[in-house]
């Protein structure tokens, strides 16, 4: 199974993602979100992050979980690699995230990501598991 796709959209960026588990989905979303930001080859999981997050559904939660890895990233300039649901359910995520502070001369920034939007966001059972669409404003 595909982790995700990236898609058109105007002025804008998305991902198509898909994951065989609500957890796999929510990996492989950061995971495309930061690789829209940089080429993630050199960046290694030398610092962890703990995040948890309450919400009310699981668009919701989805969209927590990416504002706030987009959060640290530019508010401390770690660039994510690693990404560990421990727990997850409509409601409720605990995770672990693990990158290493952006540094210019080991790492290429690509696009830069200002946001995480609920444009057409909806989270889907499919039959192979899950797949939501992602638009990010850049």
């Amino acid at each position: 199974m595909k982790k995700y796709t990236l898609i058109e959209h105007t002025a804008d960026i998305g991902i198509q993602v898909y994951g065989r588990n609500l957890k796999e989905l929510f990996r492989n979303a950061a995971e495309g979100m930061f690789e829209i930001i940089a080429d993630l080859k050199n960046v290694r999981p030398k610092m962890s992050f703990k995040i948890n997050l309450k919400e009310t559904n699981i668009e919701d939660l989805l969209v927590a979980w990416l504002r706030e890895l987009l959060y640290r990233y530019n508010s401390k300039g770690i660039l994510f690699k690693k990404f560990f649901i421990k727990s997850l359910d409509n409601f409720r995520l605990e995770a672990e995230a693990s990158g290493e502070k952006f540094n210019p001369k080991l790492h290429l920034l690509k696009t830069e990501v200002k946001a995480v939007t609920y444009s057409d966001l909806q989270v889907e059972k499919i039959e192979t598991g899950f797949k939501t669409q992602i638009i990010f404003d850049i």
